[in-house]
């Protein structure tokens, strides 16, 4: 396996292909194990994946800790990622505020850079749009922390196209992350252009929906004690599920014949959309994040990319991407 490295966005920023996403380690997906984590994390950087994605929100504040430690003997061989915007609260996990004030955005970096235990944050996103606070005022703070030394570059997540193009204005964006996967692809009619007219990189998370399109859960109870997929995620539940397991069937299908997993070969979709882009599937095991990372080599033709988006029409997905609370936090400016 030969991970290609590919420049994010025209800042000058450097990555894997292939990226880390560190979330799942540390909530959501069921229970924790730091050891097996930190183990897949050095694992990834064996392979070459020096990308590495993770937030403050992630564990309210456990996944940086985790993820700082880890990589603390081998710091410069990382390109490290980590967000802001979603305020949670340790004694209370329900609570969720989302806030782009200038002064939050400086104290965010540094409790961040605190918890990492790092000089600076290599990629620094906006988790989410603030609509209380225009963008121009968020990101002309997250402008002052390049130029204090406490980060290289600057995303957004989830941000419409007007806000991409307010923001780049104040300072050059580097990076878009939002889901965009086979069953997820809104970005490509206005989003995805945007970001290639203005030099700007491509994160896609959950490229493997979420893990539905590993083929590995085939029912709601293949998910773990713990799992909130079910809970947050619509396509995860009811009917919703058993309608989008025969959309998987088919790819498992033309996996099977090419002798690949189902997710390496959504993973190898997503790769040959561009080299200017690096999705970042999520895992806390080096069982698959080793089948991911060999993705890589899969090269898909245009018909096998022809079949594989026949396989899996957009208007047959059942379900929202997010439940109607988590929907309200996607940013829809014009």
């Amino acid at each position: 396996m030969s991970m290609q490295h590919i420049k994010l966005g025209s800042q000058g920023a450097v990555v894997s292909h292939m990226g880390l996403g560190c979330m799942g380690m540390s909530e959501f997906y069921g229970e924790r194990n730091d050891e097996e984590s930190a183990a897949t994390i050095l694992r990834a950087l064996d392979l070459g994946i020096n990308f590495l994605d993770t937030a403050d929100t992630y564990g309210i504040g456990d996944n940086e800790e985790l993820v700082g430690k880890t990589i603390r003997p081998r710091r410069d061989e990382v390109f490290l990622a980590t967000k802001f915007a979603n305020i949670r609260k340790k004694d209370d996990p329900s609570y969720w505020e989302i806030s782009g004030k200038p002064e939050y955005v400086k104290s965010a970096c540094d409790a961040s850079l605190k918890r990492l235990g790092i000089d600076y944050i290599d990629l620094y996103y906006q988790h989410r749009v603030d609509p209380n606070v225009p963008i121009e005022d968020t990101v002309g703070a997250m402008a002052e922390l390049v130029k204090a030394g406490k980060v290289k570059y600057l995303g957004l997540s989830e941000a419409s196209s007007a806000t991409i193009r307010r923001a780049h204005k104040v300072h050059p964006i580097t990076a878009l992350q939002t889901e965009y996967s086979l069953w997820e692809r809104h970005v490509e009619a206005e989003i995805l252009p945007t970001l290639r007219e203005l030099g700007i990189g491509f994160v896609p998370y959950s490229p493997l929906g979420r893990g539905f399109l590993t083929g590995s859960i085939t029912k709601p109870s293949d998910l773990p004690s713990g799992d909130v997929r079910a809970q947050r995620y619509p396509r995860f539940a009811g009917e919703n599920f058993d309608k989008n397991q025969m959309i998987v069937d088919r790819v498992r299908a033309i996996a099977d014949r090419r002798g690949v997993k189902a997710g390496q070969l959504a993973l190898a979709w997503v790769l040959a959309r561009g080299e200017d882009l690096a999705p970042i599937p999520g895992t806390k095991r080096r069982k698959y994040l080793e089948e991911n990372a060999a993705a890589a080599d899969i090269k898909l033709s245009d018909a096998e990319i022809a079949e594989l988006e026949a396989a899996v029409p957009q208007d047959e997905i059942a379900g929202e991407r997010y439940a109607a609370a988590n929907l309200k936090s996607i940013d829809k400016s014009e």
